[in-house]
């Protein structure tokens, strides 16, 4: 019966308002076993979860009648109620829309934390966000109708992979590699400091840094919001940034209620979201793909001579990208409301507050950073990281080549900066005893340099090339959220300019010595 009265609900949207009160009795008297009813409806929907956020269905005209229309739209159905933009309910919401969304959390979290506990996950959340609602004084106290994501969905994909990224490298797996190898290393104790506390202070300061980011992008979908609460939310998270600093956090943590959330919550919250931001990849293809197709289409019915039978192929493959975009639509954040996403956002930027602070101890002191790094010059905020690891790079190549090409040196000398340049000038007279030198020794000299250099060369191409208004999830697909990427502190963005530039003036050296030994060898087997 329970099936049935939620089938008839799906036809018939217009009775909902009539029918709430009986559906209330049905849900929460007529069975005492919401798990069993979760479990129905996940039977009947192909066992996609409900993740309860609002789901808003592409309002298009129907050429068919209502029930037609119905049942050809449960083909693509996934548990998560439709609302047409045009009838969402502008008052409160009603118990059915409460239970329904806990229900729908439940089969998102039931396997890995049962029913009960995701629940208890979306009690949590809720009463974490009170304050929000409260003493910020956003909310107007009613109701506000949603606003679906559209497509505004792919910068809202990259926002959760960043935030996903942070949570990650935060954990107590990432954070035990960081101090255990990453500060340890050779590349990073040579060129940014052998201070341990100074290290975890300019992790902490990067990890703040890439909270603001993401924190400004929650802000901007808030401040996209009808409700007026997620509006101006750079007030509120500048109001706990201010707590942080004043050094209790445990005042954050009694305002927000961030105590009851254990670190495995919001990692099933991100998790959730994540599962809509790969969707929404796979639309973003399906979408770049269609593009191409509709441009080949059009360009072939320009062909005078173009047979038919092959437009008719490519006319079928085009409507077979669509059913499929539409279909991926309902399944990413395409069609949820803006609301609910930024709802969660907001809980995750909390969390992450103070789990820097967990993290990394009382490093972070919000402050100038003391000591060694704030007496040298470094290559990051000087605009030299990518440059001067361009040049270790070129270097890097030319070691084993068995000839040096003459375009290939002119090419890295003119890229050298002034002050390296004239250095090296000064320093090539006076090498002296070049023909005692094996070219094996110079090579070997110059691995053992370049063994723990080029790593951190590689890291700050890579680090530089990972920004763009998409980010590198539109481009590397699925395995971006399989890793924490590149941290600034493994790059040449805090290194010590004047220690990369003396390794540099090194590697130099040697490399001329390398070309004069090549050249000998070269002309004996010549002669």
């Amino acid at each position: 019966m329970a099936g049935d009265s939620n089938s008839k609900r799906r036809v018939s949207r217009s009775t909902e308002s009539k029918n709430t009160q009986d559906i209330n009795i049905n849900i929460i008297e007529g069975n005492n076993n919401p798990k069993a009813q979760v479990q129905e409806r996940a039977a009947v929907f192909d066992q996609h979860f409900y993740d309860g956020i609002p789901f808003f269905a592409d309002n298009k005209p129907s050429r068919t009648n209502e029930k037609a229309s119905t049942t050809a739209g449960e083909e693509f159905y996934d548990g998560i109620p439709r609302f047409p933009e045009d009838s969402l309910p502008n008052k409160p919401k009603s118990k059915v829309s409460e239970v329904s969304l806990r229900l729908g959390k439940a089969v998102t979290t039931g396997i890995a934390i049962g029913l009960e506990k995701a629940v208890e996950v979306l009690d949590t959340l809720g009463s974490s966000l009170t304050n929000l609602n409260v003493s910020s004084g956003f909310s107007s106290g009613a109701a506000i109708k949603g606003n679906k994501i559209s497509i505004l969905a792919f910068e809202v994909a990259n926002t959760i992979v960043k935030g996903f990224n942070l949570l990650q490298s935060l954990s107590a797996k990432s954070i035990r590699h960081l101090k255990e190898e990453v500060l340890l290393s050779v590349a990073v104790q040579n060129l940014v400091s052998k201070d341990m506390d100074e290290l975890l202070r300019i992790v902490a300061a990067d990890k703040r840094q890439e909270l603001e980011v993401f924190s400004n992008e929650v802000i901007r979908f808030g401040n996209r919001s009808k409700d007026p609460q997620w509006r101006n939310l750079d007030c509120y998270f500048e109001k706990q940034t201010h707590m942080l600093k004043d050094g209790n956090p445990s005042r954050i943590s009694r305002e927000i209620n961030v105590q009851r959330l254990s670190r495995d919550e919001p990692e099933l919250i991100m998790l959730q979201l994540m599962t809509l931001a790969d969707f929404t990849v796979e639309l973003y293809h399906e979408l770049d793909a269609l593009d191409k197709l509709e441009q080949d289409f059009q360009r072939k019915c320009e062909e005078e001579d173009q047979r038919g039978d092959s437009l008719a192929l490519l006319r079928a493959e085009i409507k077979s990208h669509m059913r499929q975009i539409r279909h991926l639509k309902k399944k990413s954040l395409w069609c949820r409301s803006l609301e609910e996403v930024v709802r969660k956002l907001v809980a995750i930027v909390l969390f992450l507050h103070l789990e820097i602070s967990n993290a990394l101890g009382n490093a972070d002191d919000h402050g100038p950073l003391t000591g060694h790094m704030s007496n040298c010059q470094r290559l990051g905020p000087a605009g030299l990281a990518l440059h001067h690891a361009n040049i270790v790079l070129q270097i890097d190549t030319l070691v084993d080549k068995s000839t040096m090409p003459a375009n290939t040196k002119d090419a890295l000398y003119q890229s050298l900066p002034p002050n390296i340049k004239l250095a090296l000038r000064s320093k090539l007279p006076s090498l002296r005893a070049v023909e005692e030198i094996s070219v094996a020794y110079i090579t070997y000299e110059m691995h053992k340099k370049l063994h723990w250099l080029v790593p951190m060369a590689i890291n700050t191409s890579k680090a530089h090339k990972r920004f763009g208004w998409l980010g590198e999830w539109a481009y590397s697909g699925y395995e971006v959220k399989k890793k924490t990427g590149v941290m600034w502190i493994e790059t040449f963005y805090h290194a010590d300019r004047e220690k990369v530039e003396h390794c540099i003036l090194e590697l130099l050296l040697w490399l001329h010595r390398l070309a004069i030994r090549s050249k000998a060898h070269s002309d004996a087997i010549a002669g």
